[in-house]
């Protein structure tokens, strides 16, 4: 599953455009948002191609970058962003 920046700078606690802008400072995305060296990043950073249709170009083809699953952690620590750890919870099957 992947989700949308908008969505994975929500779950880090930041501004969307704040986050854009962080990853562009370092390198890990252009200045169109689209990863850098997506052969590098494919298992964090992926591209999904949108078409639709306009009366007046034609054909129009767009790019978005989203965030998989394992790449909120990879992007935290790459921004240097600390997450805190869920608490602790006691196992059910322990006994005694």
């Amino acid at each position: 599953m992947s989700h949308s920046l908008k969505d994975t700078a929500a779950r880090l606690g930041l501004k969307h455009r704040d986050m854009m802008k962080r990853m562009r400072e370092k390198g890990l995305t252009d200045q169109y948002n689209l990863p850098t060296n997506p052969e590098l990043t494919k298992l964090y950073l992926v591209t999904r191609e949108n078409k639709f249709y306009s009366d007046t170009k034609g054909w129009r083809f767009t790019r978005t970058t989203r965030v998989t699953d394992a790449g909120i952690n990879w992007l935290a620590d790459k921004l240097g962003i600390e997450r805190p750890m869920p608490p602790a919870q006691q196992d059910p099957r322990d006994v005694a």
